[in-house]
């Protein structure tokens, strides 16, 4: 048996997306920005699919912008809200995937920007207090919060944090990465200037993202070259990409209830499987339903013999996971989230992520073999 607990690193192509992908592959193969016939066959495509994301989204087509990836999409916000608007203060925490921290930390180091990061607590949460203590002491932000954390999968409020940065006149963006297509997002409401989107984490193809410009905010373009975007975004658009995306998300929205209840269930069920089975285990990050990311499992297990091995040793038992350890020094390469939260060093951690596709029977199979290995490694 081979089973597939990694989805918050990239999730199976839905069957339905697969096929709509192969239509425009087969039949469309126009330069959107041709102005001949074939050309604006494949303008339709791309519009209809921005018309589709935006009103699941509750927002206009206009701010939708496709991009490679929700690395890019992190990329252009940060850099070109920062750039374009002078800003010399920003704010993170150090639990942000490194599409973020790494870009604010090389801002930084340019000497573009301050940076602050927000306290957080041994399970991730936010130190809303602390927030608003740096949003007060500095002169208009750039905040940058992810939604739910891709390791531990502990969840921000952002409606506080949008109300936070509102009254203290900060540039909002938000990380939704892991959320988008797993939660609703009702952009006309909710106060961020730029939120993301990629398209593999929610069962559509590798290879495209989309960023949310908000219309009460303008940026100018992070890759120039042709008048792609709306001049926002230089390069041929990836046709293909784009219809699969907006057909995983209609299909995301679709489904959203019943998956959130089955993953939710698994997850849970695994939880108290692993309790059960395993003296000393723990799970790293926010475990409440409505505090953490319903996806996503960080299991922190006792200390070991070959604990660095764990993650191997589960790949060759038929066990597809991530994760590792906290950092136990400057020079280790260890998860920075969780080192970040505390957790400690000598006991490795392992993320399990779920989708609509996983079943009960994997995560019997997988607690079965992690309690083998927990026992021979004792």
């Amino acid at each position: 048996m081979r089973v597939y607990l990694d989805n918050a690193a990239t999730t199976p192509l839905d069957p339905e997306v697969l096929k709509e992908m192969y239509k425009v592959m087969e039949n469309t193969y126009g330069n959107p920005s041709s102005i001949h016939a074939h050309g604006r066959e494949a303008r339709t495509l791309i519009e209809r699919s921005r018309k589709t994301i935006a009103n699941l989204l509750h927002t206009s087509p206009a701010e939708i912008f496709f991009t490679s990836s929700g690395t890019e999409a992190d990329n252009t916000a940060i850099r070109c809200g920062i750039n374009d608007h002078n800003i010399k203060h920003a704010i993170t925490t150090r639990l942000e995937h490194h599409a973020v921290l790494h870009t604010m930390e090389a801002l930084e180091k340019a000497g573009t920007i301050k940076l602050s990061f927000v306290d957080v607590d041994s399970k991730g949460n936010l130190d809303y207090d602390h927030l608003e203590t740096l949003l007060k002491a500095n002169d208009r932000s750039f905040v940058s919060l992810m939604h739910a954390n891709n390791e531990i999968g502990t969840l921000s409020d952002m409606e506080r944090v949008g109300d936070l940065c509102e009254a203290y006149n900060a540039i909002y963006h938000c990380d939704t990465v892991q959320t988008m297509g797993h939660y609703t997002h009702d952009l006309s409401k909710l106060k961020a200037h730029f939120l993301v989107c990629a398209g593999h984490k929610l069962h559509g193809p590798k290879g495209v993202g989309f960023l949310h410009v908000n219309h009460r905010i303008k940026i100018k373009p992070l890759i120039y070259g042709g008048a792609q975007e709306r001049n926002m975004r230089g390069g041929t658009e990836n046709i293909y990409g784009i219809v699969g995306l907006a057909k995983a998300l209609e299909i995301a929205y679709a489904e959203m209830e019943q998956h959130q209840q089955h993953v939710q269930g698994l997850k849970t069920y695994m939880m108290n499987q692993l309790t059960e089975s395993i003296p000393g285990i723990s799970f790293n990050g926010e475990t409440d339903p409505a505090k953490s990311l319903y996806t996503v499992l960080n299991v922190q297990f006792p200390e070991m013999e070959m604990a660095d091995m764990l993650l191997f040793n589960l790949d060759i038992a038929g066990i597809s996971a991530s994760g590792g350890s906290a950092c136990s020094s400057g020079s280790d390469i260890g998860s920075h989230v969780l080192t970040a939260i505390g957790a400690s060093p000598s006991r490795p951690s392992v993320r399990f992520s779920f989708s609509k596709y996983s079943t009960k029977d994997e995560v019997d199979f997988t607690v079965a073999k992690v309690r083998e290995l927990c026992l021979v490694n004792a």
